[in-house]
């Protein structure tokens, strides 16, 4: 781990790790966050591990200019409006991604949504800018810690798990951003903050519904309780062989994955067939999960069989996923 003071030279390094797919512990307004190429599966991958966090729960993506959310959600005139008075600045606003969106799909945790921000820490955007990609960046801290407002919070809490601290002194917020679901047709706000209901409310000119009570097991924002995506047929962890008519999630080689009633699994035709990792690695596996489940989740097979995924390290968060997706189609 690096603890380098932000200057126009450390910007530029920390846009390197970035691009490279490490870690920058970053400065914000609101806390210090640990940011990763959010269009880089493996890399926001790395964040989830260097956390500890359970679950892969939705990441909030920032990105140096309003206008530059275009590219990854759907705006309308509420969105628009709110985030001409209030951006930069800490509010986080949960928008529908849009179709062609690049952005790793372990960012919505494979929801139709995503988190989207523009701080105003003038570091934070100018490393931004300098990355040439939007970053995926929760609290710099092990889930379930206190949020870190300054840089010796930060390597306290992570020490080398993070490549490099990007250090700009104290937070003047110190507190996480406000979230304003924007994505269905009222106004809701899931997580207070800096920016108040009464402030979006004087702004839209109607009243935000309150969302901070909602309590299910499924996050649309960090620290929140919302809706995960599940596929709609039958998911079956730790499988050994298939059922006629399921799909595979595989995980290594198939060479020795069978068919109940005869054959090979690596005979499927390839549309019932998606591998995390060929080659067994947990980083490559969690950034093709959403995506392959998504793949996978079609009317003509009777289910999804999974290979077992190695309880270490991502392997706990991937199993832990894929349990939530199991039980919800049980």
């Amino acid at each position: 781990m690096r603890l380098k003071t932000a200057t126009p030279e450390t910007i530029d390094e920390a846009a390197a790790c970035l691009r490279g797919g490490g870690l920058v512990a970053i400065p914000t307004e609101t806390v210090y966050g640990l940011a990763a190429d959010a269009t880089n599966g493996a890399a926001v991958a790395r964040i989830f591990e260097a956390k500890g966090r359970p679950a892969f729960n939705p990441l909030i993506c920032h990105f140096a200019r309003a206008e530059d959310i275009e590219s990854a959600v759907v705006t309308d005139t509420r969105a628009q409006t709110v985030a001409a008075a209030f951006w930069p600045g800490p509010l986080t606003l949960i928008l529908p991604r849009r179709t062609d969106c690049r952005i790793s799909e372990l960012c919505s945790a494979g929801l139709e949504t995503l988190a989207v921000r523009v701080p105003a820490h003038p570091i934070a955007r100018a490393l931004i800018a300098a990355a040439g990609v939007p970053l995926a960046a929760p609290s710099a801290n092990k889930s379930g810690r206190i949020s870190p407002t300054t840089p010796l919070l930060v390597s306290e809490s992570l020490g080398n798990a993070v490549d490099m601290i990007l250090a700009a002194g104290p937070c003047a917020v110190g507190l996480e951003s406000t979230v304003l679901d924007l994505s269905g047709d009222t106004p809701t706000l899931l997580r207070p903050g800096a920016v108040t209901a009464a402030d979006i409310e004087s702004v839209l000119g109607y009243r935000v519904e309150d969302g901070t009570t909602t309590a299910t097991d499924k996050p649309k924002s960090p620290g929140l309780l919302l809706k995960h995506y599940a596929p709609s047929i039958p998911v079956r962890m730790n499988a050994i062989d298939l059922e006629e008519g399921e799909a595979l999630l595989a995980f290594g080689s198939v060479k020795f994955m069978g068919i109940r009633t005869g054959g090979a699994a690596r005979d499927l035709p390839p549309e019932r067939v998606r591998n995390l990792s060929p080659r067994g690695d947990l980083h490559e596996a969690a950034a093709n999960l959403f995506r392959m489940l998504h793949e996978l989740d079609r009317p003509q097979n009777k289910g999804i069989a999974v290979m077992a995924i190695p309880e270490t390290g991502l392997g706990l968060a991937i199993n832990d996923r894929l349990g939530r997706t199991a039980k919800r189609t049980d």
